[in-house]
């Protein structure tokens, strides 16, 4: 009897994974992509000579990128794996100690918005032969911790590579989560800088394309016709549209059982774009940052039909929406866990699947003529409020943000992609943007990171080239993270940078003042010696900045030159940065419901008195839905 040796190859173990990644494929609807698209890296102590030298050892299968900060390089890959629908991402290696826990951030941000990507820090010794290490934080009662652990309750995925062999089952794994749409977030493979670099025979089979496919379960029987007798029951159903909507790419068919049904819309700040704007059935934003029109509706919906959405506090405003009493939920996502949320009745499934299904066994009904002509009207008065705050009276004169965002509306194509993050501009955009197209508003408010913008804007143009791309921040926004700005003139992409200076945080000015915090630490001024914060603005100039770092620098005064700014912008071929002074007056419509942030129970200051009187009064509007 003779037996065959399998076949193998002598490799480090960095070289393995770089080839083993490079191998690795998602399917779904008979679309193939590489699950890996690219590994950003920035190489210094403990991945330099690993991972370092794999890439270089592959560079022709497995592309480089470079970043300038460990952080901003997770939000690329994060901006690259959305605009991919979660069907592609990029990996992300860094050296150990402070290059390893600069990813924790960007980590939280992937798993919280259910996005993936895939982070190879590297690690100390596993045989510990040298130490103290370099970086390395030694733990008195726990001698096998390391700084990586930090990544621990941030990702979906957690494992430390301490040998060899330990690479395939834990390679496996991390692709398992990765291309799992109910699973998904930040991955991590902890790497020790000697493991790296340790060789292995490896059974080639290891090499070989893996094609993970990615699941569109459909819904159960039985919970869809329990579904479908609520929808048939109900007087004034509302659909939640949120982020599964995209990852799905289930916009058609949440379109197409809207006009079955005559079911209106309201979506998260994930899933505005699932209707296009001018759609009859599409109300805008719902929750603190919605739409009046969409939150009238939400108070007397006496059905909820939550859709690829996990209902975070801005949505529920802190469970104060919903307010017809014996109103129910129905929770269509392919995650249990976030179906169950507010006591649903559950369809776990993939959002098409689920829709298509909706759409079918509601053949012939339709909800009443009055409540349609209800929520019209309401559309149409709230695009009248959408025009007010968009149109200037004098176009020679500052722009307010929302003017900004007019003349930007006026300037986009319906493929253009718009990027925000953190401060006011999320709440504006939700309630005033006119999205023309599923991927054209692009709002990471999951974890609200400020920074994300700019490295999220390079990751959408690496995942869609060509695409116009506008990363809008404020000045506070801006100073977290400009860094990636020189990646996207090292890398030729024409990110358009929308720089909005109101010297000062407007978002947390406007919160502090709503809860007695009497804007307290929240502008750009000199320090006066009595200890507080007045005068002038400091004399910081972002567009040289900006300039400075390789952008073309456009600056503009007023509305008609802003339009001109954006105009020539979107026209270049290169990183292009519109830098405009705001007028800092409040211009958006106000909220439109509440959000509960906890005001000091006792204080001698009457600003704080009243808003904890103020809170009392909404918090008393909570609800749990049982």
């Amino acid at each position: 009897m003779s037996t065959t040796t399998p076949s193998t190859t002598r490799l480090t173990v960095a070289q393995a994974l770089v080839r083993f990644l490079a191998a690795q494929y998602t399917e779904r609807d008979g679309e193939r992509r590489r699950l890996i698209g690219a590994t950003w890296g920035i190489f210094g102590h403990g991945n330099v000579a690993g991972l370092g030298q794999a890439l270089v050892e592959y560079a022709d299968d497995m592309p480089y990128l470079q970043g300038r900060n460990e952080q901003a390089m997770v939000h690329a890959a994060v901006g690259y794996a959305r605009q991919s629908n979660r069907l592609s991402t990029h990996a992300v290696t860094t050296s150990i100690g402070p290059g390893a826990t600069n990813l924790v951030t960007g980590a939280a941000l992937a798993t919280v918005n259910r996005l993936p990507v895939l982070l190879l820090p590297g690690d100390y010794f596993a045989t510990r032969t040298a130490g103290p290490l370099l970086q390395q934080l030694e733990h008195p009662s726990e001698a096998d911790v390391s700084v990586n652990d930090t990544l621990r309750p941030v990702s979906r995925l957690f494992d430390r590579i301490t040998r060899p062999e330990a690479l395939i089952p834990a390679a496996l794994n991390a692709m398992r989560v990765l291309a799992d749409p109910a699973d998904t977030g930040a991955v991590t493979l902890a790497l020790p800088q000697d493991v790296q670099a340790e060789a292995y025979d490896w059974p080639e089979e290891f090499f070989a394309e893996r094609v993970w496919r990615v699941r569109r379960p459909a819904p159960d029987p039985m919970e869809l016709a329990e579904a479908v007798r609520a929808i048939r029951g109900a007087r004034r159903p509302l659909v939640v549209a949120g982020g599964g909507i995209h990852h799905s790419e289930a916009e058609q068919a949440l379109k197409a059982l809207v006009d079955a049904t005559g079911i209106p819309v309201a979506c998260t700040q994930a899933g505005k774009g699932s209707l296009r704007f001018d759609h009859p059935g599409d109300l805008g934003g719902i929750g603190h940052t919605g739409t009046a029109v969409c939150d009238d509706i939400a108070r007397t919906a006496d059905l909820v039909i939550g859709v690829g959405t996990r209902y975070t506090d801005f949505t529920t405003a802190s469970n104060t929406l919903f307010r017809t009493p014996g109103v129910r939920f129905v929770n269509l996502n392919i995650a249990a866990f976030d179906a169950h949320k507010l006591s649903a009745r559950t369809v776990v499934c993939d959002a098409r699947a689920g829709l298509t299904a909706l759409t079918e066994a509601l053949e012939g009904h339709r909800v009443s003529e009055a409540y349609e002509a209800e929520y019209r009207a309401g559309k149409e008065r709230w695009e009248q409020v959408v025009e007010a705050a968009y149109t200037p009276a004098d176009e020679h004169a500052a722009p307010t943000q929302t003017q900004v965002l007019g003349a930007l509306d006026a300037v986009v194509g319906d493929e253009d992609v718009v990027i925000n993050a953190a401060g006011s501009l999320p709440g504006d955009l939700h309630k005033l943007w006119r999205a023309r197209s599923p991927r054209q508003y692009h709002l990471e408010y999951g974890y609200s990171c400020m920074g994300y913008e700019i490295p999220a804007g390079i990751g959408v143009q690496q995942a869609a080239p060509g695409t116009a791309v506008w990363s809008l921040v404020g000045d506070g926004t801006y100073l977290m993270m400009p860094t990636e700005i020189v990646t996207a003139v090292q890398e030729g992409l024409p990110v358009n940078l929308v720089l909005l200076q109101n010297h000062g945080y407007a978002s947390i000015g406007g919160l502090s003042e709503s809860v007695g915090g009497e804007r307290f630490g929240t502008a750009y001024r000199y320090r006066a010696a009595d200890g507080t914060f007045s005068g002038a603005p400091l004399p910081v100039d972002l567009a040289a900045n900006a300039a400075s770092l390789g952008m073309d620098v456009v600056r503009a005064r007023t509305v008609k030159e802003l339009r001109e700014a954006l105009a020539t912008a979107r026209a270049s071929d290169r990183p292009t940065c519109v830098y405009v002074e705001t007028d800092p007056a409040p211009s958006a419509p106000p909220a439109e419901a509440w959000w509960d942030v906890p005001v000091a129970e006792t204080a001698s200051r009457p600003a704080a008195v009243e808003a904890r009187a103020a809170y009392e009064r909404e918090a008393a509007g909570r609800r749990r839905h049982l």
